[in-house]
């Protein structure tokens, strides 16, 4: 299983695709330096396989690559965030 997690900024979120299908997606607007991420969705054919957790990773990684902060206002990126250590330097104050 091959993940590809790319930033779709034209409809303003991160998507992530397992051998070329789109798995989900994670929302977000963008503020002065910051990514107030909104909503995550798995796409049913893909729940329980991971995705979500590596989908999180990816937009996370993208948005520190971007040198910028994050606000979780969605719940399961907020949880992800707080099972992770590493990437709680990135929350914005």
């Amino acid at each position: 299983m091959s993940n590809e997690i790319s930033d779709n900024a034209e409809q303003g979120r991160y998507e992530i695709r397992v051998d070329g299908e789109l798995a989900g997606f994670a929302e977000y607007e963008t503020e002065p330096g910051r990514l107030v991420l909104t909503h995550t969705e798995v796409l049913p054919a893909f729940e329980g396989k991971g995705v979500g957790g590596a989908l999180a990773r990816g937009a996370l990684d993208g948005v520190r690559a971007r040198g910028l902060s994050v606000v979780p206002r969605c719940p399961f990126i907020k949880s992800w965030i707080d099972r992770h250590p590493d990437y709680q330097d990135l929350v914005a104050a």
